[in-house]
């Protein structure tokens, strides 16, 4: 499966990189084997995982090319956005 990026979602990531130690190579991993996939906006996904005593999100997009991440977000709210079901 062929991972494409958003300059948007390479900028957040270069930022979580240098915050938490999010490597992109990480983010690849997720979006190709994710934990788990819940519904997000306007049609997208989200690959998601626990990491760091917290969630590693991934909204994204499939398209014919591959998964098109959108943007990459760590938060500690687990509860919130993880799906039990």
């Amino acid at each position: 499966m062929k991972v494409l990026w958003t300059k948007h979602a390479e900028e957040r990531q270069k930022e979580w990189e240098r915050k938490i130690g999010i490597t992109q190579l990480e983010i690849e991993g997720l979006v190709k084997k994710p934990e788990q996939i819940v519904p997000g906006d306007l049609g997208a996904f989200v690959a998601q995982t626990r990491s760091r005593n917290g969630l590693l999100r991934v909204p994204f997009k499939e398209t014919e090319a591959g998964r098109k991440i959108l943007t990459v977000y760590w938060t500690s709210k687990v509860e919130r956005y993880w799906s039990e079901k």
